[in-house]
């Protein structure tokens, strides 16, 4: 993986932060030297045993400590640049003044990361064991099943099996969190001292990862050219699974939400890019059914989403078809400019 990812300019962070246990621990010597041998860039670490162990077997490799480390305040960071921390990926609970003060007081060497988007979780910074009590699954060992999304009834103890909502604003999800979306304050966030901006993407799928990576890139380099943002890559973010979105804490109460558990999107994905000519000649693998005379949209990594209408396509014999209605099949049709492989088509809702 570290040998594909250098092939093409990418960087490896191996997590590593999880809370480990006593049997672990002495599993860990052996797993760092194995990782650094593999040329991983980084170690992300919550645990200051695993922090000492990365500095001890593998000293030449940065360590940044993750924001299950909890870090709130400028002590915590400064202390962790002492322990060896080349990074410290801060608490989603501070607010943007919290954040330049840490800066401030903190040496100009260490490199501070914060969210800009995705889920939130109801408690500090994923310390919950809500999850591991009620599934088994352990959030602070990166397998929380988000029971704070579930909904919740009431039950009286001498009448089970009756179950009574408990409301509030129209819902019953008590624990529910909004997601964050920072993607207008890309200047502010540079202005705090940010140098990294973490995008929450467990358990998302590859779709969602490319679409805001690609909205926030494009934010952050009209933010450092002293550019407008262009409100295409707002919407951007909208067309892939969300909840209501929020500012997160940078500016106050988030705030809670009770209605439902929720996805929204604006967008389907309808086929990925196989292969295609320069003249935009390709083939497509199916991902959600789509029809003759629809209106798609093709996204790459090189320009802004380009609208088109589905004039003809084939399938694999050369047969012209009116629907894509078999999973995964092989669609041939011609995009409105080349697109390298992996791009995508989608459907606007």
């Amino acid at each position: 993986g570290v040998i594909y990812a250098h092939a093409r300019g990418r960087k490896v962070y191996l997590t590593m932060n999880t809370l480990p246990t006593n049997e672990e621990a002495d599993r860990l010597p052996e797993a760092i030297k194995e990782a650094a041998k593999a040329g991983v860039d980084a170690f992300i670490v919550a645990d200051l045993g695993v922090l000492d162990a990365c500095k001890t077997f593998a000293p030449d490799i940065d360590v940044h400590l993750s924001t299950q480390t909890g870090i709130t305040n400028w002590a915590a960071a400064r202390a962790a640049y002492k322990m060896g921390a080349k990074r410290v990926v801060l608490a989603r609970e501070m607010t943007l003044q919290d954040i330049a003060i840490l800066r401030d007081k903190t040496p100009p060497e260490l490199e501070i990361e914060a969210f800009v988007h995705g889920a939130m979780c109801m408690s500090v910074s994923g310390r919950c064991l809500l999850s591991n009590y009620m599934a088994g699954r352990d959030a602070n060992r990166g397998q929380c099943a988000q029971p704070c999304r579930w909904k919740y009834h009431l039950v009286e103890e001498k009448r089970p099996g009756e179950y009574f909502e408990i409301s509030e604003d129209g819902g019953t999800h008590i624990m529910n969190s909004r997601d964050m979306c920072m993607i207008e304050h890309i200047p502010e966030l540079i202005d705090a001292g940010i140098d990294s901006f973490k995008i929450e993407g467990r358990m998302k799928s590859s779709y969602y990862a490319a679409v805001v990576t690609n909205a926030y890139r494009h934010a952050i380099d009209a933010a450092v050219a002293g550019a407008p943002l262009d409100p295409l890559w707002v919407e951007e973010v909208n067309k892939v699974s969300h909840r209501p979105y929020t500012t997160g804490f940078y500016f106050g109460d988030p705030g809670q939400y009770y209605h439902d558990a929720t996805y929204f999107t604006d967008a389907d994905v309808a086929a990925v890019v196989e292969t295609c000519d320069a003249d935009g000649n390709a083939v497509l693998c199916q991902r959600n059914k789509f029809y003759r005379g629809d209106e798609l949209e093709l996204l790459t990594t090189d320009a802004a989403p380009v609208k088109f209408t589905v004039e003809h396509m084939y399938n694999s014999e050369g047969e012209e078809i009116d629907d894509t209605r078999h999973a995964m099949m092989a669609i041939h049709m011609r995009l409105p400019r080349y697109a390298e492989r992996y791009s995508i088509v989608r459907k606007c809702r």
